[in-house]
């Protein structure tokens, strides 16, 4: 009988989704010809979006703070160009700091490339370590790049987008913005914040035919990263190597693609994968496929998690055990 009951539901559900489908799913957003504007755009996953955008004919606003990096990225960038009327901007700002700042050169961006179709937002930055041994103005820092450097760029193109009635918005998270580990207790908390911004603007600007993206990359191949392993605790050096490293021009073009779509969450990876059912919660859905998969992939997803956490507890009990055992022995990152 429980069973019968639990098929019903499922058939009942795919019949629901089917019935709402054209409403959730959104037409794709043509690049050419588009503005895409990339924030911490110099290098990394940015500077990737930025060029997979070009390639597809866009015409590109990137904003970071160093000004030599985004004239070096500019010339990169401009070579992968597939016409004669592509341009690329470049803007020295710091999007963390005063809204009123990045208010007024994204309406400079705009009125030299026209209103902003795709809002790439990839500033941010990490700093590990154990939460008792962290300045408490790491905390605030962190706050500030990586979620109110997403903020303010956004609040400055949504009144546009509304009017147009079309628009894209990514937040570029982190699989720390899904699942919070040893290390990350000032990192994760802003990654997190994301998602939870991103579900009720998506509420807010759907009926205005504009869809919100949630990356979630793994860790990436990029000079933050490889800033960021120098000072990992041993313990979180440890748990990322449980999977492996991605590149930032891969991680970019899942982006790009799931952007396009208007897929409210882009993972990369089987990894990415998993922890996009386990996490999918009351997030937004953009196809049947998708709901389908989170209703029955989240009980099989969670057993797997379970072990992941077992691992990853693991790890940070052997530490724990062998600092007691040699207290004299400081963390290790090599």
């Amino acid at each position: 009988m429980m069973l019968l009951l639990a098929a019903a539901s499922v058939v009942a559900f795919v019949l629901l989704l089917y019935m709402v489908s054209p409403l959730i799913s959104p037409k794709p957003l043509a690049l050419p010809g588009a503005h895409v504007v990339v924030t911490g755009g110099s290098s990394g996953i940015g500077k990737c979006v930025a060029i997979e955008c070009y390639k597809q004919g866009a015409f590109i606003t990137l904003i970071a703070r160093n000004e030599d990096k985004l004239l070096q990225t500019k010339k990169e960038i401009e070579k992968y160009s597939v016409n004669d009327k592509q341009v690329v901007l470049c803007i020295s700002v710091d999007v963390s700091k005063d809204y009123g700042n990045v208010e007024n050169v994204l309406k400079q961006a705009q009125e030299k490339l026209g209103p902003v179709d795709m809002l790439v937002n990839c500033a941010g930055t990490s700093v590990t370590g154990k939460f008792e041994d962290l300045e408490m103005n790491t905390f605030e820092r962190l706050m500030a790049v990586n979620y109110l450097g997403s903020v303010y760029p956004t609040r400055a193109v949504i009144a546009t987008m509304k009017e147009r009635r079309m628009g894209r918005i990514v937040f570029v998270s982190s699989q720390a913005g899904q699942l919070g580990l040893f290390g990350y207790t000032a990192y994760s908390p802003t990654k997190f914040a994301l998602r939870g911004l991103a579900e009720a603007l998506q509420m807010e600007v759907k009926p205005y035919n504009i869809y919100v993206t949630v990356a979630y990359p793994p860790d990436t191949d990029t000079p933050g990263f490889a800033e960021e392993s120098k000072t990992k605790p041993l313990e979180t050096k440890l748990i990322s190597e449980t999977s492996s490293v991605c590149q930032a021009d891969q991680v970019a073009r899942v982006i790009v693609k799931d952007a396009i779509q208007g897929n409210f969450n882009s993972s990369i990876g089987s990894d990415g994968y998993m922890l996009a059912l386990l996490t999918s919660g009351m997030s937004p859905v953009t196809s049947i496929t998708e709901g389908l998969q989170q209703v029955v992939g989240m009980g099989i997803f969670r057993i797997i998690g379970l072990f992941y956490l077992g691992s990853f507890d693991s790890i940070v009990r052997r530490c724990m055990i062998e600092r007691e055992k040699h207290p004299s022995t400081t963390d290790k990152t090599e």
